[in-house]
């Protein structure tokens, strides 16, 4: 079998930046994520050593990472990480957005991992809404939260050209109309 892996970051650059993280604030409230992680790429050799290490400090070391691998092309057994072996699993049950981190001291966390072609604004409202302490939005809602979101955008804008590019748009009118009056309302529809 032949595999191909599609990098969008050259993998010693990607060794040298830091991971693109977002972590839920310790907190009393348990939500269904506990952060989001943006990697450059789809290389996980060369997209966890990285995140391992940002995850060290506020974590502690992880020993085992688990994936879905319908977003990897290629799922490493074993990844180096600063001198150690972090373990890398699949699972098709798990959802393809989600990243499972273990520790032997710690514990388990659940991140959503957003693709990494996903255009800045999107990552940011993406690492905003998984942070949000208690929240039972699981990586499967707040993925398709985001995709409808982000259509409706583009679609509104797309219908609104076509609008205007067909002549839809008018001059404001200098005067009142005639026969009627303008009332202003108030934000709940009342004069």
């Amino acid at each position: 079998m032949t595999s191909t892996l599609d990098r969008t970051t050259p993998r010693d650059l990607t060794a040298d930046l830091p991971a693109r993280l977002s972590l839920t604030p310790m907190t009393t409230l348990v939500g269904r994520l506990d952060g989001a992680w943006w990697p450059r790429s789809r290389d996980l050799e060369a997209e966890l050593p990285p995140l391992a290490a940002a995850l060290e400090e506020p974590w502690g070391r992880v020993t085992r990472v688990t994936v879905n691998p319908t977003r990897w092309p290629v799922v490493p057994h074993t990844v180096a990480v600063h001198g150690r072996t972090l373990h890398v699993g699949w699972f098709t049950e798990q959802h393809p957005d989600t990243l499972i981190l273990l520790s032997y001291t710690v514990g388990r966390w659940d991140l959503l991992v957003i693709p990494p072609e996903t255009a800045p604004a999107a990552a940011a409202r993406l690492m905003a809404a998984a942070v949000i302490p208690g929240s039972l939005l699981t990586a499967g809602m707040l993925m398709a939260d985001e995709a409808a979101t982000g259509r409706g955008v583009r679609d509104a804008a797309r219908r609104e050209a076509a609008w205007e590019g067909e002549g839809g748009a008018c001059a404001a009118p200098s005067e009142e109309p005639t026969g009627g009056s303008v009332h202003s309302l108030s934000a709940n529809g009342r004069r």
